[in-house]
């Protein structure tokens, strides 16, 4: 009996345990030191987007026209605008639609993408050929131009601007998705699953899509840095966020020009805030990428 319980025992610890979250994020840490840069920024944009009305002392909308162009100083760390609005706040806050703009359309580009993907490639035939040809139309034009053709269908604003970062998003992910989920029908137990007489919709969603959610990952993480740079794209050029709301690349499109020379803080503070964004989270989905990928850990 004594020596039952001894092999229970040794068995037990023969069980390898489950690393916690702090060592996960330090070994990722170490393998992928400009990725856990990109993540530090990630977090930071995040964190100033939460807690913006802690962060900042002045409204980002208040015009004072007694602080017009303001240079950097102890009252205006970042100086102010041609309205007189302080430009460390409007940048904080324009994290937040930075963020709402890149991730949720994003998040529903590539999560329509998955379900589409998955579906074409469980199904495959004229279904899976003719549903190619159409991603390929849609991938033909570069996501800029096609984001500003649906602008000009639907108008501006965030919700239209959402709407038009997600529609070129679909078709990418979906691809990516597609070539993953390829390999993954021709598995056993997709086999034993088709031969139980389960529903198609029990196979892609229960079986399918779970085993390709690393890509899925990997695309929705490098597609919000994408979106957070059309979104100023499209400010800039006056067809997406419209004021008074903070916006980066509004900011841009208020001083880029126009005060180049007689205030550059204008245009450069918010210049720098969508590089990093930018850089941030290619940095992170890059590093997620080999992080996720084992041909690339061999």
């Amino acid at each position: 009996m004594a020596s039952t319980e001894t092999a229970s025992a040794t068995v037990i610890e023969d069980i390898p345990r489950r690393p916690t979250i702090l060592a996960t994020l330090g070994a990722f840490s170490r393998e992928n030191p400009l990725g856990a840069c990109g993540g530090f920024i990630v977090i930071v944009m995040i964190v100033m987007a939460f807690f913006a009305p802690w962060l900042t002392s002045y409204d980002p909308t208040a015009n004072d026209f007694g602080a017009m162009l303001a240079p950097p100083d102890g009252d205006h760390f970042l100086g102010t605008d041609q309205f007189g609005r302080d430009l460390l706040s409007r940048i904080i806050y324009g994290a937040r639609t930075a963020l709402l703009v890149g991730f949720v359309s994003s998040f529903v580009g590539c999560f329509l993408g998955l379900i589409l993907g998955v579906t074409s490639a469980y199904f495959g035939g004229r279904f899976d050929l003719l549903f190619q040809r159409v991603m390929d139309v849609f991938m033909a034009f570069p996501l800029i131009i096609l984001a500003l053709a649906v602008v000009a269908i639907f108008g501006t604003g965030v919700q239209n601007v959402i709407i038009a970062i997600t529609i070129p998003v679909i078709p990418r992910a979906a691809r990516i998705v597609r070539a993953s989920a390829l390999a993954i029908r021709e598995m056993p137990y997709v086999d034993a699953a088709r031969a139980n007489g389960f529903s198609h919709s029990r196979i892609i969603f229960r079986h399918m899509m779970p085993n390709v959610m690393a890509p899925f990952l990997i695309i929705l993480t490098a597609q919000v840095g994408q979106a957070i740079l059309i979104e100023a794209s499209l400010s800039y050029l006056g067809l997406g966020v419209q004021e008074p709301i903070p916006a980066w690349g509004l900011m841009l499109r208020g001083g880029a020009q126009e005060y180049a020379e007689s205030a550059p803080w204008v245009a450069i503070f918010p210049g720098l805030a969508i590089t990093l964004a930018v850089f941030g989270f290619n940095l992170f989905g890059d590093a997620l990428r080999d992080w996720l990928d084992p041909k690339m850990k061999t």
